[in-house]
């Protein structure tokens, strides 16, 4: 039998026990009302773990997988950035990028590829010195989802009167006024300057009559999230200028053999010229030089024409069609046949005198030399047809109307 003095050690033991338990839960859990050591509300013990007020939003979201290529960058609000680092995934390669003065903002110095897997790791401060921290793992939109358009002239170029605004996109476009109207292209002159498109993936633009010598063409390329066609978008974003310089126009009679160039309203030369013979004449119409080779190779294979010729440096060319035509010097020129001036003789080409080396004073060098990507030879008198407008730069053979009826936008 228990005792009943044991009993009461025993019953006194437990409350004891449990005064002791209830103890430590109190110490444990706190109180609602804890106070400082001063006896009043505990806010200095808050303050001392306030998170930062700086919040880092970085554009391209973690795990997306359609990234601008123009717009992925990181900013900050409530604090400053104090580093961004942005490398390719998997191989680490860093990709440079500028932070704005005032600790704002960061983006890549360059546009980012299509179809590639980033990462961002940024970190900030807010005035108070407090650090936040964001990254974010993302791939930039597909080349299968997107679509870019190459285009001439270069931005900083120098052009001639007659060079429009060419685009060729790599994919076909069907919302072709969305496309459109996130291109502008305006002029220091003023000129009304419309948009053209030639089939699906051609968009030109031009004014009514040729650009106004100096004056500066601007072009504006929005074209970043504007979709094409479905599922498919555009990634450029990109303001692109060039000079319109001095007014040459030169004229091809080939009547007479004869190309008459006009600089800024007074001629300035006549040149003896062998236009297209009669089995392979010469496309008449107003044709803008779109390219120039000191020296280039002619194959008639590569025009449709078998093995007629393949001549390997063909000095002082200049391109007038994408089907051949060309404006070049001609140094293999018959003895047996009449000089220059007399008949057409070429395979379509216009001719001019020249030596092999594209070397010596020859008219086809002060032509060459005297020419810009731009410039307009006009062909008359060619019993051939007129030049398609979209072989080549050469929208201008279109009346206005007919340009202006093929507009999107």
């Amino acid at each position: 039998m228990t005792t009943p003095d044991i009993a009461a050690r025993r019953v006194l033991g437990a409350c004891a026990a449990l005064m002791v338990g209830a103890l430590t839960l109190t110490a444990c859990g706190g109180s609602a009302n804890a106070t400082d050591e001063n006896g009043k509300g505990g806010k200095g013990r808050t303050d001392s773990v306030r998170t930062s007020t700086a919040k880092i939003v970085i554009s391209a979201k973690d795990g997306s997988t359609n990234a601008s290529v123009n717009a992925t960058g990181v900013e900050v609000s409530g604090g400053r950035l104090t580093d961004v680092k942005m490398t390719v995934a998997g191989s680490g390669q860093a990709v440079p990028g500028v932070m704005s003065a005032d600790g704002g903002s960061w983006k890549p110095k360059e546009r980012l590829q299509r179809g590639t897997k980033y990462e961002i790791a940024a970190t900030a401060k807010d005035a108070g010195g407090r650090t936040a921290a964001a990254n974010s793992i993302f791939s930039t939109v597909s080349t299968a989802n997107s679509f870019i358009g190459t285009y001439t002239p270069d931005d900083g170029s120098t052009v001639g009167v007659g060079m429009p605004v060419s685009f060729t996109f790599d994919k076909a476009i069907s919302d072709k006024k969305a496309v459109q109207s996130h291109i502008t292209v305006s002029s220091s002159s003023g000129q009304q300057v419309v948009g053209h498109w030639f089939g699906a993936q051609r968009l030109d633009f031009r004014p009514q009559t040729y650009w106004k010598a100096g004056s500066k063409v601007t072009m504006k390329i929005d074209l970043d999230g504007v979709q094409g066609t479905g599922g498919v978008y555009g990634v450029q974003k990109k303001t692109v200028t060039f000079t319109v310089g001095r007014s040459q126009v030169s004229t091809v009679d080939a009547g007479t053999q004869t190309m008459t160039v006009v600089r800024d309203g007074r001629t300035v030369k006549k040149i003896p010229v062998s236009t297209g013979s009669p089995q392979h004449t010469t496309y008449n119409g107003q044709m803008v030089i779109s390219e120039k080779f000191t020296q280039t190779r002619m194959d008639s294979r590569t025009v449709g024409l078998g093995g007629e010729y393949d001549i390997p440096d063909v000095p002082h060319a200049m391109r007038l069609t994408d089907t051949g035509t060309f404006i070049h010097g001609n140094y293999w020129y018959s003895p047996s046949n009449p000089p220059f001036g007399r008949e057409g003789t070429s395979h379509g080409c216009v001719g001019l005198a020249d030596v092999q080396g594209a070397q010596g004073d020859t008219t086809a060098k002060w032509f060459y030399d005297n020419s810009l990507i731009g410039d307009v030879v006009i062909v008359e008198h060619s019993p051939d047809k007129t030049v398609a407008p979209d072989n080549g730069l050469n929208g201008w053979n279109l009346p206005w109307s007919e340009w202006t009826a093929g507009s999107a936008a």
